[in-house]
């Protein structure tokens, strides 16, 4: 074979279509054996099994939040200017402010406008022992809190899932307050609900040892304190044992300011957790240790504590640690949920559905099944229809196929059942357009032209309508991709990879494979 020859048989067309065949084949291998690129498809809730939860974030906690910090700046702020009050406290959502005298209701207002001037505020009424005030966020905050609570939940989650390792969640807002999360593949429920739901809020507070926690429970906490548990298991019988803690409401530190959570083993070997703030929460961590030396400090998880460690002395760097009877996995997912932030509102589990594997291969199995006998029954029919050129209607499919589980591999993208029907869906629209070209060459063979000026014919006048369907169809899976939830996306990144699939082995594809033969084998009759 000279040179002449490999360059009639090997042009860069040619060289293209094999370049996007074997590119597609390397990234589909994967999918069924250990090999590199390492990524391949992923199968999703309906064909793998899994879990899928409907969170309700709890975001009116939010407002409630926000209410309480401002009664703590209103009180700090108060307090540094003289004025006295006879109680400010938060109902509801909705702040109540008890003041008396007319300097202190003057002072009150100025305080309110210079600082506050967010707050909706009510006119104040008189009574006996001095002047009520009702102050409240503005509809829009309070709408715009929920909202930005919400989204931080569904942020919070998300990289809380992703350091669990669940390949290829789908989590997204539904609504106002609701969060969707589809977990395929997840092996222990229990334990990712947990996460999920964990609300990981971590606090820094002086324990009050001017007061016997005894004479708390007998009675009612100081004000500026309030009773906290510290679970401990005892080791010889297994019982939990909670332990209170008399603990000063007022927080010192809190997570916000963490930059890293990790597992470490103490000298025993038991779990703990390694913390470390930024440099603003090491300084305030340093200011704080300095100025409580001989005090407890109790680190407070979810309101309960975890230790309570007596400072010894000034402690620099930022790094603590916080220890419990930890399992290796609870601390694991202790650190998982601090890496990733606290929960700025509880989330309540309010529906549950969990899909077997059992199900999910069923599901693969009549999938398949169902693609391969139609495929079959296509093939049949067009090599019994159109004889010779069926045959390469036959062979273009099994290339389609090849790029869209290729195109699949590459994009890590997840299959699922609509995903197949997509996949279908694509092998019709594949034999559609090779009808489109093959009636069209028909037509120019009995109008007398020779075999390949017909095949030319065909396909370019067949093209444009080809095209045209194509981009139609196309721009729907795009809307679909956009506006849809999880299994119509599923449904419309196959869809998406059909259509340039099918365009591909239509359109370049066979058209390359009728010239080889024509010009190679100097053909002067075409079976179709």
């Amino acid at each position: 074979m000279n040179f002449s020859t490999l360059k009639r048989l090997f042009t860069l067309k040619r060289i293209f279509i094999l370049g996007v065949i074997v590119a597609a084949i390397v990234c589909l291998l994967p999918t069924f054996f250990n090999t590199w690129p390492h990524k391949k498809i992923n199968l999703g809730l309906d064909l793998q099994g899994g879990m899928q939860l409907v969170l309700e974030v709890q975001n009116e906690k939010a407002v409630e939040s926000d209410l309480e910090r401002t009664v703590h700046e209103l009180k700090q702020d108060l307090r540094k200017q003289g004025i006295k009050h006879l109680g400010i406290s938060r109902h509801k959502d909705t702040i109540l402010a008890k003041l008396q005298g007319q300097e202190n209701k003057i002072g009150f207002e100025k305080i309110l406008s210079k600082k506050f001037s967010n707050l909706v505020i009510a006119p104040p009424s008189s009574v006996a022992d001095g002047f009520n005030f009702t102050l409240s966020l503005p509809t829009k905050e309070m709408n715009k809190i929920k909202k930005m609570a919400t989204e931080q939940a569904l942020e919070t989650i998300r990289n809380r899932i992703d350091e669990f390792g669940v390949n290829e969640p789908d989590i997204r807002i539904q609504g106002d307050n609701r969060i969707l999360l589809q977990l395929p593949g997840i092996t222990d429920p229990d334990r990712a609900k947990d996460l999920i739901g964990k609300t990981a809020q971590l606090t820094f507070q002086l324990v009050n040892d001017d007061v016997s926690v005894e004479s708390a429970l007998r009675g009612r906490p100081p004000i500026g304190s309030e009773i906290l548990y510290q679970n401990k298991e005892n080791q010889s019988t297994g019982q939990v044992q909670k332990i209170p803690f008399l603990v000063k409401k007022q927080v010192l530190l809190d997570g916000s300011l963490l930059v890293n959570a990790r597992i470490e083993f103490n000298q025993y070997q038991q779990p703990q957790i390694g913390i470390e703030f930024n440099r603003q929460g090491s300084r305030i961590f340093e200011r704080i240790t300095g100025a409580n030396i001989h005090k407890r400090l109790a680190i407070v998880l979810d309101n309960t504590v975890y230790s309570a460690p007596v400072i010894q002395d000034r402690i620099a760097g930022g790094k603590a640690s916080i220890t419990g009877q930890f399992s290796t996995a609870e601390a694991k997912d202790l650190s998982i949920a601090l890496r990733a932030g606290s929960l700025p509102a509880p989330v309540k589990i309010i529906e549950e559905r969990t899909v077997g594997p059992t199900l999910g291969s069923d599901s693969i199995q009549m999938g398949f099944l169902s693609m391969a006998i139609g495929g079959a029954l296509i093939i049949l029919f067009m090599m019994a229809y159109y004889k010779g050129a069926g045959v390469i209607t036959a062979f273009a499919l099994s290339v389609n196929m090849i790029l869209i589980g290729g195109g699949l591999a590459a994009f890590g993208a997840t299959l699922t059942l609509p995903g197949i029907a997509g996949i279908i869906l694509t092998i019709g629209m594949a034999v559609d357009a090779n009808v489109i070209i093959y009636e069209r060459i028909r037509e120019e063979l009995r109008a007398g032209k020779t075999v390949l000026s017909a095949v030319n014919a065909g396909f370019d006048r067949a093209s444009l309508a080809i095209i045209d369907a194509n981009v139609t169809t196309l721009i729907v899976a795009i809307v679909l991709f956009q506006f849809g939830t999880g299994p119509i996306k599923g449904f419309a990144v196959t869809l998406g990879l059909g259509i340039f699939a099918s365009l591909f082995t239509a359109l370049i594809l066979s058209k390359s494979i009728f010239d080889f033969f024509l010009r190679n084998k100097k053909s002067k009759t075409l079976s179709i």
